[in-house]
């Protein structure tokens, strides 16, 4: 974590003089939000567990799941691990975990065994909660294939029994249906915690092969709620098209528990349904990824549904077409773009009332409070107009990650974070990201290390290198594209890459979806892989075919 001196003294003070950190633990923020809007309704849409309940019911029975984590010994500190589908089960753990102090952690449910052992153990995570079989997944068989788990005292299955749970090799003391977990409980001890100590964690994928741990206080999570959500405009009405797991998708679930937002999560992204949700209950504020506003903008013109109430559509996470921006203008619909990660989750941002060259073209300003350089490698500001490596501060910026190694390499002097990612600032003090220092492929908003995926190359028969990099998709910004060189008399194809990344159990969308075999690779003096020159041939054959294409 964050050094207590990472950041000045006087610029935490100066987040509390300004209302950014409001020394408030998470559970103290729910229970005001769930007495000042206890009637705000939350609507999952889903298939097969579909539900709507006022944030004063969820209240209720979030606090007698607290009871039954207690009674398991679960308490201040602990991590409470939960891979769910934004369900209502999921919002129910976090009342529950935030209530004895716990420190919230989502895992986005395409990890597979790998990412989520890897997980679950980096954490120390003491009890974890999963579906039964969800979209073809059986989550029990995965957890039972994911290698030891010292620390972790029960797994409870929410859509479950315990003879299939027992049929697949658990036992009940390992695994719990929910209805069990939740019988076996009693009143809670309300148990305060410091707003500075860590409360939530996600895990993201970055260049390290491994995914990291983020934490982040009461204090750092409240002030990006609080400045997305602001007191005073009881107008708003949230629809959140993220998955669960990662930080856009529990933003989407703290809109209506901490803000009392009226609030609809999907747990399969369906378009649309979307825009059925958007014109019957005249949905004011969205985001998503291009591949989010393309699905929902095909829906919209196929069924000529009213998207009038729109007011707050933010974009990024990935490439943001031009072609986007327009064709939402022609609906009214004033995209704009932002800027964040899991580190420090909005950055900057534009407006819907900026001018249509601004919200096209730029990421837009600092949020308030926020402070941002562009630095070269040595950390030292560069010239108005130069490009460079984007550092951050802010009351919503992280405390640091579970290894205090990549805390130190990521956090210069002062408390800057080094994102990896390269920007610029205009004359406006727009800022504006035009690539990333960091070796990563971000696949519909979801990063995905390319030295994981390499490692994993190499463990295919034949594959003598491999260089894995973004290739450009008009829906999802980029797919996972690898490069490799193979011994002689070998045939590797993407057939083949395909069956073997299945049988290494980790999530499908870091699959390769095209495989180059190469003769040789671009390189520089050093004899490092140039990968510049494999992306531009990538971007090259890409703005070629939308050419041909018309």
């Amino acid at each position: 974590m964050l050094p207590a001196s990472a950041v000045d003294p006087e610029i935490r003070q100066q987040w509390r003089e300004n209302g950014y950190w409001q020394d408030i633990s998470l559970d103290q923020a729910l229970s005001h939000a769930a007495k000042r809007f206890a009637d705000a309704p939350l609507n999952i849409h889903s298939d097969v567990r579909p539900a709507q309940v006022t944030l004063a019911e969820l209240r209720k029975r979030g606090l007698v799941l607290a009871g039954a984590l207690q009674k398991r010994g679960i308490g201040s500190g602990d991590v409470v691990a939960l891979q769910l589908p934004n369900w209502i089960e999921a919002a129910l753990v976090y009342q529950a975990a935030a209530a004895i102090g716990a420190v919230i952690l989502p895992i986005v449910p395409i990890f597979g065994e790998a990412e989520l052992g890897f997980i679950l153990r980096d954490a120390r995570a003491r009890v974890l909660f999963i579906p039964g079989v969800w979209r073809g997944t059986d989550y029990v068989e995965r957890v039972q294939r994911m290698g030891e788990t010292p620390e972790l005292r029960a797994v409870v299955v929410v859509a479950g029994d315990l003879e299939s749970v027992a049929a697949g090799g658990g036992s009940p003391s390992e695994f719990l249906t929910w209805d069990h977990f939740l019988a076996d409980s009693g009143p809670y001890t309300p148990n305060p915690t410091n707003p500075d100590a860590p409360a939530f964690m996600v895990y993201t994928s970055g260049t390290t092969a491994n995914p990291k741990g983020v934490i982040h206080s009461s204090n750092s999570l409240l002030a990006e709620v609080t400045q997305s959500y602001p007191e005073g405009d009881d107008t708003i009405r949230v629809l959140s098209p993220y998955p669960a797991g990662h930080i856009a998708g529990a933003l989407g679930v703290l809109a209506h528990l901490v803000a009392g937002r009226p609030t609809v999560l999907f747990d399969v992204w369906d378009p649309v349904a979307a825009v059925g949700y958007i014109e019957s209950q005249r949905i004011t504020s969205t985001a998503g990824t291009p591949y989010h506003y393309l699905g929902l903008l095909d829906a919209a013109e196929a069924t000529n549904s009213d998207l009038s109430s729109l007011r707050a559509c933010g974009t990024g996470g990935a490439t943001v077409p031009e072609s986007l921006v327009a064709r939402a203008e022609r609906l009214n619909i004033h995209l704009f773009r932002r800027y964040g990660m899991s580190e420090h989750p909005t950055v900057t941002q534009g407006d819907d009332s900026d001018p249509l060259d601004l919200r096209m073209t730029t990421d837009g300003r600092a949020r308030p409070g926020v402070e941002v350089r562009i630095v070269d490698d040595e950390g030292r500001d560069v010239a108005p107009g130069t490009s460079g490596e984007v550092a951050t501060r802010g009351p919503d910026m992280f405390m640091g990650y579970t290894d205090p190694e990549q805390t130190c390499a990521a956090i210069l002097p002062g408390g800057w974070y080094l994102s990896g990612d390269i920007g610029v600032f205009d004359e406006r003090q727009c800022l504006t990201i035009v690539d990333r220092k960091k070796d990563i492929i971000i696949r519909g908003g979801e990063n995905i290390s390319s030295r994981e995926i390499e490692d994993l190359m190499l463990r295919i028969a034949g594959v003598a290198e491999a260089a894995a990099v973004g290739m450009p998709d008009e829906r999802l910004g980029e797919r996972v594209c690898i490069y490799i060189i193979v011994e002689p008399d070998t045939h590797v194809d993407l057939l083949s890459v395909q069956t073997a990344f299945a049988s290494f159990g980790v999530a499908r969308q870091k699959t390769p979806e095209r495989v180059i075999v190469a003769q040789a690779f671009p390189r520089t003096a050093a004899g490092k892989i140039r990968k510049v020159d494999l992306r531009r041939t990538l971007r090259q054959e890409f703005a070629m075919e939308k050419r041909n294409n018309g």
